[in-house]
């Protein structure tokens, strides 16, 4: 297999690119610039996805970088991530020029080339930030997202969507919940790092239901959509399809590190409040809201079971990041 990979070295598509190295497909990266090092073999193209053009301005990059009549399938990771306190003036249109703008001229440019097929990373923040106890989000819900990140990356489903129909490239768009796995970027790597350091947190008796993904499980998806048939032109939603509260799944990262849990039982009103009065809202909302999601469409249309549970993960999580946690606790000495 022939695969061309935005994002390798990222939090997912680093993941991606060890199996495929394992696997033994030939892999072309796309990376920002000459200095990134990549493993042996993997062949690497510069470009940076913000600045992604057909125009003759940007003629050489494109010669390169499109190559790529003998691809058999881009898997598109990279993206501008969401920021909690992003600080530029117009956030919109910096998703778009990336997310929106960058993933379609990409996927353009495979069309030409006759990629057979496109897979899209892109976010749970398309169906919405909360859902309400016991409704599940669903690939088909008819919703368009405020927040800049998501519609972003709604507008680009669309476009991908639309192009799919046009050109005759099929398309596959998996938007994940949380991704968790070793060296987990954002707030869910920090939360590991303070459950593993004993800090006392206030979080003992949130009762929320949220749905999240193992790096394993979602990186095994993916393999899965790269060449199954009933894959091609769908939405899917995934997870674990093991919802836990955030109370619950600190209980387990401190069981998986060896530890006891210090979690505080504070009033999940009071710690809104809270957050709301020193504009942290969106930080409650994810801590103490529910987010689930169905994934029984990945089960039923395409036969995919999680190949680890949360536990398996976490343990998995322990044994990766076993130096770094020794060097973390002698700094606290």
């Amino acid at each position: 297999m022939k695969i061309f990979l935005t994002g390798a070295t990222g939090f997912v598509g680093s993941a991606l690119l060890s199996r495929f190295i394992t696997d033994g497909d030939e892999v072309t990266a796309l990376v920002r610039n000459q200095a990134i090092v990549l493993p042996d073999g993997v062949k690497r193209v510069v470009g940076d996805l913000s600045r992604l053009s057909r125009s003759d301005e940007l003629a050489m990059i494109d010669k390169e970088m499109f190559a790529l009549a003998e691809i058999d399938v881009v898997i598109h990771t990279a993206a501008r991530v969401h920021i909690m306190d992003d600080s530029a003036t117009d956030p919109l249109t910096e998703f778009r020029k990336v997310n929106t703008a960058g993933t379609l001229n990409l996927a353009k440019h495979a069309a030409d080339a006759g990629v057979q097929r496109f897979i899209f990373i892109s976010s749970i923040k398309v169906n919405g930030e909360m859902t309400r106890s016991g409704q599940p989000f669903t690939p088909d819900d008819d919703f368009i997202p405020t927040d800049p990140y998501g519609l972003s990356k709604y507008e680009a489903e669309q476009g991908l969507l639309a192009l799919a129909k046009e050109t005759g490239m099929e398309v596959v768009i998996i938007r994940p919940p949380l991704v968790y796995g070793a060296d987990a970027p954002g707030n869910f790597g920090n939360l590991l790092k303070w459950v593993n350091r004993g800090v006392p947190l206030p979080l003992g008796a949130i009762d929320n239901q949220r749905s999240l993904v193992a790096l394993d499980n979602l990186v095994d998806f993916i393999l899965d959509c790269i060449d199954h048939p009933k894959a091609a032109n769908e939405v899917f939603l995934i997870s674990d399809g093991e919802d836990v509260s955030t109370t619950t799944l600190l209980q387990k990262v401190a069981k998986a590190f060896g530890n006891k849990p210090r979690l505080i039982p504070v009033p999940v009103g009071l710690m809104t409040f809270a957050a709301k009065l020193i504009g942290k809202g969106d930080v409650a909302n994810r801590l103490f809201g529910n987010l689930q999601v169905d994934s029984s469409k990945a089960r039923q249309l395409l036969g995919w079971q999680p190949v680890v549970t949360i536990d398996e993960q976490l343990a998995k999580m322990v044994a990766v990041s076993a130096k770094s946690i020794v060097g973390l606790k002698s700094d606290l000495r």
